[in-house]
């Protein structure tokens, strides 16, 4: 427990970058992106735990699932009176924000000894199907029905673009699931320093 603890104080400290550039646009963005992954990461790490006969791990890991689901509820109620009120600088904010490549909060993750530790977690967390690109692209085509992005009209030059490329997205994402899953799967062994320096599989 004291290398996450060391891990969750690193973090703190160096706290994170949503690359918002101090946009509310872009906030609410990101944050209705973010707590929907968060909810999908924590319901199938119930889900493992489950399978894996650990209840109790599956019930706490549920309760926060629901808690994520109650933001994500929240922030894309926001988004969606963005786009009633300003579709045109909303939805070029939505593509802003997915050019950038939504990553989340944790990526300054740092246990005190793997420089690369959020990069390793996330790749032995796509292999386990905690979350996965096909998540990400699953996250982005439910948003953009959500905020009924493809049925915008009378926007500018530059807000028709920004429809155009949201609205693509998630077809060119789909193309690069199966290499991110080969990747995965061909990874080296990397130890994690939160399980006494055990190596896993990345």
């Amino acid at each position: 427990m004291r290398q996450i603890e060391k891990t969750i104080q690193y973090l703190i400290g160096s706290g994170m970058d949503m690359k918002a550039e101090n946009n509310p646009y872009l906030t609410f963005i990101y944050t209705s992106f973010q707590e929907r992954a968060t909810f999908i990461s924590h319901k199938n790490t119930a889900k493992i735990a489950k399978e894996h006969e650990n209840l109790e791990l599956a019930r706490l890991c549920g309760f926060i699932a629901a808690d994520e689901k109650r933001h994500e509820t929240a922030y894309t109620k926001i988004v969606e009176k963005l786009f009633e009120i300003d579709p045109d600088e909303t939805v070029r904010a939505f593509a802003d924000m997915m050019r950038k490549n939504i990553t989340m909060p944790a990526q300054f993750m740092y246990d005190g000894q793997d420089e690369n530790l959020f990069n390793h977690f996330s790749t032995v967390a796509q292999r386990l199907g905690v979350y996965t690109t096909k998540d990400y692209t699953d996250i982005l085509e439910f948003l953009v029905d959500q905020w009924k992005v493809k049925e915008l009209t009378g926007l500018s030059a530059g807000g028709r673009k920004a429809q155009e490329f949201v609205c693509q997205l998630p077809q060119r994402l789909r193309k690069l699931e199966g290499r991110a899953q080969l990747r995965a799967k061909e990874a080296p062994n990397v130890k994690f320093s939160w399980i006494y320096d055990r190596k896993l599989k990345l």
